[in-house]
């Protein structure tokens, strides 16, 4: 009998601050799920890509603890899961030059993600790592050889960047009886963007967002100061009424019910009432993953375990891949 192999599945976040409720359900439940259901998880920490937006990399021992405490805290399993660092994969980054020669400077200028982190990137000037951030993440995705990628609307042109080195590399270095690189394929969430406490995109740097390690009275805090409007009555109606439709999309999912449930329940009570439930259920929703977070903050041995751990089976792969590659382009010498 033959066993089929597991999925493999590459995801991961910038350390660039802390995550956010908007990165628990929009992606970090999916990842725990997909652990679940059998795929073997490889979680990259892109330190490297926090320099595609900005001059400095402010914080970054501090921010790569924090995200992999976070990591642990929902659930992703360390003994499943490879969660490694960019700049511990020297043959991850090494592919980056190959997969350059894969794509034209104009993929790369029309890239409209590209285009969107230029126009808000905080560097004095754009350097030549914000152009080739999407090659970069494609060699995230395919020296894996991951088969599904968890990504956003606004992150499928970068997607379409590695699917493009995948099948021009294939096809220019055609080799034993099945092509080197798979085609990686979109796993889009099905869940609605959350807003952020003043109606614009949640965001770690927009200062609008709850973090996952922030204590009850701090949720509390930030919620009471949540837009919402003037009308009494609550209702679901994400285009009319997107700041209050927000709010009961995030109570609905720490409830698992329908939005539309909760704004009945609420009814006529109004901003204050809709802020009240949402603060009690959020906090009680993230009370365990509190607690196992504060847990293994105390415990920062652990953390670099794990770490050491995900860097060296990330090697092994890079290594294997990179070996691969080299020969299909024959430079084994």
């Amino acid at each position: 009998m033959t066993i089929e192999p597991r999925p493999r599945v590459l995801t991961g976040d910038r350390p660039t601050g802390p995550l956010h409720l908007g990165h628990y359900f929009g992606s970090l439940q999916n990842r725990v799920r997909l652990q679940a259901e059998g795929a073997e998880l490889f979680v990259v920490i892109p330190d490297y890509q926090v320099l595609t937006d900005r001059d400095v990399a402010d914080r970054l021992a501090e921010y790569v603890e924090e995200l992999l405490l976070d990591y642990l805290a929902v659930g992703i399993d360390a003994e499943r899961a490879v969660i490694f660092t960019h700049s511990s994969v020297p043959a991850l980054n090494q592919l980056l030059l190959p997969f350059l020669s894969l794509i034209s400077t104009a993929e790369l200028q029309r890239n409209p993600t590209v285009k969107d982190e230029i126009a808000h990137s905080r560097q004095s000037q754009v350097s030549g790592l914000m152009l080739t951030y999407p090659v970069h993440q494609a060699a995230d995705i395919l020296f894996c050889k991951a088969a599904l990628v968890p990504v956003g609307q606004d992150q499928l042109p970068h997607l379409e960047v590695a699917r493009t080195i995948a099948r021009r590399f294939n096809a220019r270095y055609p080799g034993g009886a099945s092509p080197l690189f798979p085609e990686p394929q979109a796993l889009l969430s099905a869940l609605p963007m959350l807003l952020g406490t003043d109606g614009g995109k949640m965001s770690k740097s927009r200062g609008n967002a709850i973090a996952l390690g922030a204590n009850e009275d701090e949720t509390a805090r930030l919620l009471r100061g949540a837009k919402t409007d003037t009308e009494r009555r609550i209702t679901f109606d994400p285009l009319h009424r997107p700041e209050v439709a927000s709010l009961l999309q995030l109570a609905a999912l720490c409830q698992i019910r329908a939005p539309q449930e909760v704004a009945e329940d609420i009814g006529d009570g109004g901003a204050s009432a809709l802020k009240e439930l949402v603060t009690e259920v959020v906090n009680e929703h993230l009370r365990p993953i509190r607690r196992r977070r504060a847990e293994l903050t105390g415990d920062r041995g652990h953390l670099r375990e794990v770490l050491a751990r995900g860097n060296a089976r990330a090697n092994e792969v890079a290594q294997a891949t990179l070996a691969e590659v080299t020969a299909a382009m024959g430079m084994r010498y």
